[in-house]
């Protein structure tokens, strides 16, 4: 089901070059094809020397509620020069604020909201990072088009109608 115009995708990743992941092998899940394909980019990318998913957990405080909420970072990656990064991936539409609407509906309401969360959530993942001379990047499918990551499960393209076909008709001589 189309979640946000992209294709709601998760399951369990197989590790397949254990010695790289720091944490739980058996417990690693990509919730969007993006995330499966940044993960075998992990495996495969020689520099890449150490790598982990949903195994940082940022306290973020949530300005809708004022209330701590935990912030799991979808990838901690180490590089070869001892770089760290921590890594958010998402739609580049979910990004940005929403457009307002004419009207308020629902529908914006929610996407303000959700806006406002990850926009928390990111502000103290890159304050973490920071904090441990790490970085924080939000990769969007561009970032990973960039990179050199095969892109699959993108947005939904609707196929267009093709026109309907006119019956034949024919004509019977007498």
């Amino acid at each position: 089901m189309p979640i946000n115009n992209v294709m709601a995708y998760s399951g369990k990743y197989k590790i397949k070059k254990p010695e790289k992941y720091v944490g739980d092998p058996s417990k690693v899940t990509y919730r969007s094809l993006w995330e499966r394909q940044a993960f075998k980019w992990c495996e495969n990318n020689s520099k890449v020397v150490a790598w982990n998913s949903e195994e940082v957990v940022v306290p973020y405080r949530w300005k809708v509620d004022k209330k701590l909420h935990r912030y799991y970072v979808d990838l901690l990656i180490k590089m070869e020069s001892g770089h760290v990064i921590l890594v958010e991936i998402k739609p580049d539409k979910e990004t940005k604020p929403p457009k307002q609407p004419s009207r308020q509906t629902k529908k914006y309401i929610t996407e303000v909201t959700t806006y406002i969360k990850n926009t928390d959530k990111w502000d103290a993942a890159r304050n973490y990072a920071e904090d441990r001379g790490w970085t924080f990047e939000i990769w969007t499918e561009h970032t990973l088009k960039s990179m050199g990551i095969k892109l699959v499960g993108g947005p939904i393209k609707k196929k267009k109608k093709s026109p309907p076909k006119k019956k034949s008709t024919t004509i019977k001589k007498k």
